[in-house]
């Protein structure tokens, strides 16, 4: 068994961060594998109970292979580098993250940051412009496109786990962001409550739900989920790549009527970014096909009320707590030192 370690995303300083996520024991290198300097393959074994996490593909996995999110694997695989800004051209996923989080990017400079629900890395992509060490986790394999995207930042270190059992020791961070995910899961509120365990003394938390609201409710896809999200999701997006040429005009077609062009355009079970976001055509389409999907395949869609988030911020016993609106309910608090 290897306690020493060389280069890659398993380098020394993640590995004095991760623990076991069952029992919290510091890990330990098994059958490690190398290419190019970097573990490729092998485990992490736990010190006492020796449980043991496989290292995949240059990634650690604290998560079963198969699980409830993976639609958004095969989304974010299949749309890798869609919303990268670097790719699209625009600054989309840019002024979303720095509006959300409100962080200087001169303070995130060499700080830890963990970024939860990365999928295949638009705001990993980000954060890491401003210097920062991040860690990138997702439950899903989107981790591979997310390495594919951003392997060539040397301070970026990828991580398959649980949000409900985050595989790192307590107050490990300075910044912890998780934008357009925990409605996705389970237990909302349980999947927020284990995050400030991880922030440092002083440290801050950006996170954001789909808002509940009386007409968030009229939208197509709470309806049409019932039978969609029992769709094989390969079946599903065949099915939208048909079906979504053909609905994102009327979309269109409607937005534009007078008075009542945005009410219209609601019902058609379409992500039209039309007016909204800088996209070319094409780049229209793809957005259109690639948040079809991500509104109608999840296993779990639970929205959330500023209400609701600014109590669990208080629960967490957050302090300088704010709730925003930035595309989605945007909730942010700083642990008190």
């Amino acid at each position: 068994m290897e306690k020493g370690i060389r280069g890659g995303n398993l380098n020394p300083s993640l590995l004095s961060l991760l623990k076991c996520p069952k029992t919290g024991e510091s890990l330990f290198i098994e059958s490690p594998e190398y290419l190019e300097n970097k573990i490729k393959s092998g485990y992490l074994v736990s010190e006492i109970s020796k449980n043991k996490y496989e290292i995949r593909n240059f990634i650690p996995r604290f998560v079963p292979q198969t699980n409830y999110a993976d639609n958004f694997g095969f989304q974010w695989n299949f749309f890798r580098k869609t919303q990268l800004d670097s790719y699209s051209g625009h600054k989309v996923s840019t002024e979303r993250f720095w509006k959300a989080t409100g962080w200087p990017p001169e303070k995130m400079k060499d700080a830890w940051v963990l970024d939860i629900g990365c999928g295949s890395g638009r705001f990993a992509e980000v954060a890491l412009s401003s210097g920062c060490n991040l860690i990138a986790l997702d439950y899903s394999n989107a981790v591979e496109a997310c390495y594919e995207n951003l392997k060539h930042h040397s301070n970026l270190h990828i991580v398959q786990g649980n949000v409900y059992e985050l595989p790192f020791a307590n107050e490990t961070f300075h910044y912890i962001y998780s934008l357009g995910v925990l409605q996705h899961t389970p237990d909302v509120k349980k999947a927020f409550l284990s995050i400030p365990f991880k922030l440092k003394s002083g440290g801050e938390v950006a996170v954001d739900y789909y808002e509940k609201t009386w007409k968030s409710f009229l939208l197509p896809k709470f309806w049409l989920r019932f039978i969609t999200k029992r769709i094989a999701k390969d079946r599903l997006f065949s099915i939208l790549q048909i079906t979504v040429p053909i609905l994102l005009p009327v979309s269109i077609f409607l937005g534009a009527i007078p008075l009542i062009g945005n009410l219209l355009k609601r019902l058609i079970p379409v992500a039209n970014y039309k007016g909204i976001l800088p996209l070319n055509q094409q780049q229209l389409f793809e957005w259109a096909l690639l948040d079809t999907f991500d509104w109608l395949s999840p296993e779990y869609d639970n929205p959330q009320n500023e209400n609701t988030a600014r109590k669990w911020m208080e629960e967490a016993k957050l302090s300088e707590i704010k709730i925003h609106r930035v595309s989605h309910l945007v909730a942010n608090g700083k642990k008190e030192k």
